[in-house]
């Protein structure tokens, strides 16, 4: 297994230098393959400490976010290159006006037209009925994963979660151009066409996001299937299509002040 140490700048000289100094004293010990190390996240300017009581606790995070909701929001804002920092009203932003508005709208609202347009069902797509930008969109997402791939491996975890961000934005753009809520009135086959298009093109985009968001990636497993590997799964006429609950919630920014001021009575 390869090994990567995960750390703060200020940790870098002992795993860089006399932790691996050791580990080839001892001898026949793996050294470390990578040593990605963060620069500081920051609250109100000072750095993120548990013991110091700055910032929020995992334990409140989760008692003020959906688990994906707020590994999202913490992903986009790693301080690769740079200090970072990091506030409640930043992290709803994010949530609201990013992964939900972004994301989980988009994924919700084109299920919801497979139910109306598809009858929940996958069709039959003759390959000749596809346009350009309907191949365009899917070449995206194609090209999306691989970016994704690269900057995982790399371990630049804020670019990639950027790059699934895109892909995601390049699918709501084709919607907006097709219209296929219109098109069901005026042009039925080509609205199955786009909507089995934008299905396929969500079921990659998916896979991107999987590793930043387990939880509600699971719960489309009904929709698209359990992720085997890092392609854009296919989806063959006949799949059906069942309805699902939102991928995620906003935050009420009224609600969570009355949370974090109940956190902060003693």
């Amino acid at each position: 297994a390869r090994h990567y140490y995960f750390i703060g700048k200020d940790n870098i000289p002992f795993h860089t230098l006399f932790w691996p100094a050791q580990l080839l004293a001892y001898g026949d010990l793996r050294l470390p393959d990578d040593v990605p190390a963060n620069q500081y996240v920051t609250f109100s300017g000072l750095k993120a400490s548990a013991s110091q009581g700055v910032g929020i606790t995992i334990a409140q995070g989760l008692d003020w976010f959906q688990p994906d909701s707020l590994r999202y929001a913490l992903a986009a804002a790693l301080p690769e290159h740079a200090d970072t920092e990091v506030t409640l009203d930043e992290i709803v932003r994010r949530i609201n006006d990013e992964l939900v508005a972004t994301w989980g709208n988009l994924v919700n609202r084109v299920i919801s037209l497979a139910q109306s347009v598809l009858d929940g069902v996958i069709p039959e797509i003759d390959p000749s009925a596809r346009t350009v930008e309907d191949t365009a969109l899917l070449d995206a997402v194609d090209t999306a994963l691989t970016t994704t791939a690269a900057h995982l491996e790399a371990v630049e975890l804020r670019s990639g979660l950027r790059s699934a961000m895109e892909s995601a934005a390049q699918v709501n753009a084709y919607l907006n151009a097709t219209e296929p809520w219109k098109l069901k009135k005026t042009d039925q086959n080509r609205a199955q066409v786009v909507l089995v298009t934008a299905l396929e093109a969500i079921s990659g985009t998916r896979v991107g996001f999987a590793p930043y968001l387990p939880f509600s990636t699971k719960t489309l497993d009904p929709v698209f299937g359990p992720i085997e590997n890092w392609t854009r799964p296919e989806l063959p006429a006949g799949t059906t299509i069942p309805k699902i609950d939102p991928l995620f919630t906003k935050v009420d920014p009224d609600e969570l002040a009355e949370l974090t001021q109940q956190a902060a009575q003693p």
